[in-house]
């Protein structure tokens, strides 16, 4: 039941980083997509789309890695600053 949980924690940002992508590829196109108004608008908010999902797969990847000891030792969190 963990790794369905962990699977569905995964596909939702990576259905809304790729939502950013599309949003961004569409206004290189100037494909203006219905609530947007503006061009650059649809592009900013599918760039923050983008880094969301991305950000967030990164960090549970992160996470897990470092519960394993399985990360370099710049990216482990022994709280020495």
């Amino acid at each position: 039941m963990g790794r369905i949980v962990a699977l569905i924690l995964l596909v939702i940002p990576g259905i809304l980083a790729g939502y950013g992508i599309k949003l961004m590829r569409d206004m290189l196109f100037g494909i203006l997509q219905k609530p947007f108004p503006f061009l650059w608008l649809q592009f900013l908010s599918g760039a923050v789309f983008f880094v969301i999902g991305l950000g967030f797969i990164a960090g549970f990847v992160l996470h897990r890695d470092r519960k394993r000891n399985k990360v370099q030792k710049r990216f482990n969190n022994n709280g020495v600053k």
